[in-house]
């Protein structure tokens, strides 16, 4: 208690990093001469408010420090030439030197003037990749499950794990915050989620340390809408999608801001069913197993995100949130297994299997936060969060067995399955940053305790009634404690060098419980496997840019990350997946490590080039075993190590009317493990390459075309799964209607039919093959409509007040740089 206490009495005192950065330029007439006495105004670009201004010199040329990271833009005002603005960039790491901007002379009175900005589609920058669902047109009718499927570098298996740039262990956020749900819970969860619902999803792989230390690959964070326009407004949205079955979604999304306040609310609803099939094919000792399944998932869900700031003052907001999803959701298996004994390739045995499974999943969050800043000064966050999960299953497991014929019965066995689980997720943040000795320093904390409560009940279940079957029951708990503090400071010396070093400590407290009942001898007595563990590990991250020429940007970083077992992992009861797989928690299961190294050059704010090496120590694997001799279980285990070389070049291209994306992800990775020897040793080396390309086409009267094309070439899954090449072209078309308020998009996704995977392992005695896909192709259809003011600022007020300081500014001379 004490050290929580003074642990928490400190956390006051901690702080996030925003690198202070120059941005410069030069403005120009239209003779290319450069343009002394221009305004210069520094924006944000998310709300167009004035950061800095400043002044040009006698040749044009200017120089703001933005104070802090964060998305921009730029604006050039001077007496009798019109306003013009720079295209939207990030600052991330390093100052920038923008392109020339050409600033033309009035030709008539000024008129008030709508500044609209596009982000591209795929913005690739030194620590992260963010992929702007909401200008895409493809993305439209995916789920936050498929949207990740083809994202760039981000790989989703067979059994619906990410992995990121060869490695596993990502870790997912939502809005900054990490989800508490691995495995099929968190599957489940990003299925619920609709494009429609998403803003952006950033794939930042070289985290720094004012971030988790969670997720050895790095952080995957969706962002979700949130309107930022002054005054009353909102949207309207509704879509179809045709696979082999229709899908309907739709929302709503109000918001009213002011200078005090800013109140805003969304409710989005989701109903349809879709279908993949899976086949498998293993040879165990001398039996093969035939399965063909097809495997429906019916979603209906609703989600909701509503709050509210109040502006105190200038400097002070505090804020609250509530978002949650409601889902109901039904998961259907059904295909019969065939067993064929191999020395004479006779047909045996037919299971007829299904599984039905009823679940309910519902979310809620609550958040509280307070935020002061000062423009380039100090700034303080402060947040509380509260989220609960609560998870309801009922599966219904009916096994019929036949003859080879396919006709006659030998047997049958029914069970029923009831899993409610309850994850409660509590947390305490706090980020503080200055500027200190010409650089900033932030150092910040927080508390996080996670609890989760699951009770197994298996039933036989009978003509006329069911009975309990104490002996496959069982009950787990697991509390997980992580107290964190971390340091971090940047700073931009005259020689064109940045440097940034981090240092975050995490300690850990987990608890786990697994009761139930084992059999001893002859007899059945009660178990508590209960396990206890305590660690605390220092967490470095470092990274050293050289910009002195902008236009040939190097960065050179290190960081270090932990991935822990998720809570399934760790049960060491045998869950049962159908009559011959089984599923077991694995209690010595430890973190796994890893320590990355990487080079990015940024070559004209357009090719970017990284080259990564990673090494994983104790990486999770999920390892195919065997149990008396015909059936197989699935369990997770620390492999020794994994060495992973990743390389990764993007590169935008914009000409007139076309534009296109391109990057490509080159990973080499060896895994190496002895559990045993022979058919128990892992040795596996494989090269793999992710390719893809977005292209646009501006067809004019509002029209604008997509093709979008993803290749993923042979790659290993779970460490042991080898599998081959897939991909997939997508076409989309949007139509804007309504003045611009309105907005049509039509999409095909998959046109060739090449997005199924199939694969291969062979592991302990067990030589497997399966393949399966999704629903191939899809027709999309969504219509989105915006009403009421959509300025981003208040429009007349803030026009006003700027383009007085600017008429000031300019009747005094100039200004001096700030």
């Amino acid at each position: 208690m004490r050290r929580l206490t003074t642990f928490f009495a400190g956390i006051l005192m901690m702080g996030a990093t925003v690198q202070a950065q120059e941005v410069s330029g030069v403005i120009k007439d239209q003779q290319g001469k450069g343009l002394d006495k221009t305004t210069i105004s520094l924006l944000k670009a998310k709300d167009s408010s004035v950061v800095k201004l400043g002044v040009t010199t006698e040749s044009g040329r200017y120089s703001i420090n933005a104070g802090q990271s964060g998305r921009y833009l730029v604006s050039a005002s001077h007496v009798g030439y019109q306003k013009a603005y720079s295209q939207v960039f990030e600052l991330s790491g390093s100052g920038l030197s923008l392109p020339d901007l050409t600033i033309s002379k009035s030709t008539g009175n000024l008129q008030e003037v709508t500044v609209t900005s596009k982000k591209p589609m795929i913005e690739v920058n030194a620590d992260k990749t963010i992929l702007n669902v909401e200008g895409t047109i493809n993305a439209v009718g995916y789920d936050a499950l498929e949207l990740l499927r083809r994202s760039p570098g981000v790989m989703v298996d067979k059994d619906d794990n990410v992995s990121l740039a060869g490695k596993n262990g990502v870790q997912v956020y939502i809005d900054g915050k990490p989800s508490p749900l691995a495995g099929s819970d968190l599957s489940n969860y990003l299925k619920s989620l609709q494009s429609a619902q998403i803003e952006a999803i950033e794939i930042i792989t070289n985290p720094s340390a004012k971030y988790e230390a969670a997720g050895n690959a790095g952080i995957i964070n969706i962002k979700l809408k949130k309107n930022k326009s002054f005054g009353t407004n909102g949207s309207l949205n509704g879509g179809y999608v045709q696979g082999i079955y229709p899908k309907f979604n739709g929302g709503l999304s109000l918001n009213h801001r002011n200078k005090m306040i800013n109140v805003f609310g969304n409710y989005n609803y989701n109903n349809g069913k879709s279908l993949m099939m899976i086949n498998s094919y293993k040879e165990q000792f001398d039996t093969a197993f035939d399965q063909k399944n097809k495997i429906s998932f019916t979603n209906n869900t609703h989600g909701f995100k509503g709050g509210i700031d109040y502006f105190i003052n200038a400097k002070s907001t505090i804020g609250a949130v509530v978002s949650g999803n409601i889902a109901e959701n039904i998961v259907s298996t059904a295909g019969p297994m065939y067993f064929t004994y191999i020395p004479t390739n006779q047909l045996v045995k037919v299971l007829k299997a299904t599984n039905n499974n009823d679940m309910q999943r519902n979310n809620v969050n609550t958040n509280l936060n307070y935020r002061y800043a000062v423009t380039g000064g100090p700034e303080l966050n402060i947040d509380a969060d509260y989220g609960f999960f609560r998870i309801r299953s009922n599966q219904y497991q009916p096994n019929y067995y036949y003859l080879g014929d396919g006709v006659t019965e030998i047997s049958k066995v029914i069970y029923n399955m009831l899993s409610p689980t309850d994850i409660k997720v509590y947390s305490l943040k706090s980020d503080y940053e200055r500027n200190f000795k010409g650089g900033r320093l932030g150092f910040g904390g927080k508390i996080g305790v996670v609890t989760t409560d699951n009770d197994f009940k298996r039933y036989d279940v009978f003509s006329s009634n069911k009975i309990l079957d104490t002996a496959k029951s069982n009950r787990f708990e697991y509390k997980e404690n992580i107290n964190a503090l971390y340091v971090n400071y940047n700073k931009q010396l005259k020689k064109g060098v940045m440097f940034q070093f981090g240092l975050r400590a995490e300690n850990t407290h987990s608890r786990g419980n697994s009761t139930g009942f084992k059999k001893v001898a002859s007899s059945w007595v009660a178990y508590d496997s209960t396990f206890k563990r305590d660690y605390t590990d220092l967490f470095p991250s470092a990274a050293v840019t050289f910009n002195k020429n902008p236009m040939k940007q190097w960065t050179i970083a290190y960081s270090r990350r932990i991935d822990r077992p998720a809570y399934q992992d760790l049960n060491p009861f045998e869950f049962k997946l159908n009559e011959y797989t089984y599923m077991k928690g694995n209690t010595l299961l430890r973190p796994q490590y890893t320590n990355s190294f990487s080079i990015t050059n940024i070559y004209k704010y357009k090719l970017t080039t990284k080259l990564n090496y990673s090494r994983v120590n104790d990486i999770f694997a999920q390892i195919p075993d065997t149990v008396d001799k015909t059936k197989g279980f699935l369990t997770k285990r620390n492999l020794a190590n994994q060495d992973v070389f990743s390389l990764n070049i993007s590169y935008p291209f914009q000409y007139k009317w076309y534009s296109f994306f391109v990057t490509t992800n080159a990973n080499y990775s060896h895994y190496k493990a002895d559990f045993g020897g022979g058919a128990r040793k892992v040795d596996l080396k494989v090269f793999s390459i992710t390719y893809f390309m977005q292209n646009s086409f501006k067809l004019g009267k509002g029209w604008t075309g997509e093709v979008s094309g993803l290749f993923i070439s042979p790659s290993v899954w779970q460490g042991v799964f080898k599998t081959k090449s897939m991909g997939t072209v997508d076409l989309g078309l949007q139509k804007s209607v309504f003045k611009g308020k309105g907005t049509v998009k039509a999409a095909v996704s998959d046109v060739f039919q090449t997005m199924k995977w199939s694969g291969t392992s062979d592991f302990a005695g067990i030589n497997s093959q399966f393949s399966g896909q999704g629903e191939i192709p899809q027709y999309k259809l969504n219509f989105n409509y915006r009403f009421g003011n959509n300025q981003v600022k208040g429009a007349r007020q803030r026009k006003s007040a700027v383009e007085e300081e600017l008429k000031r500014t300019e009747n005094n001379g100039g200004m001096g740089q700030q």
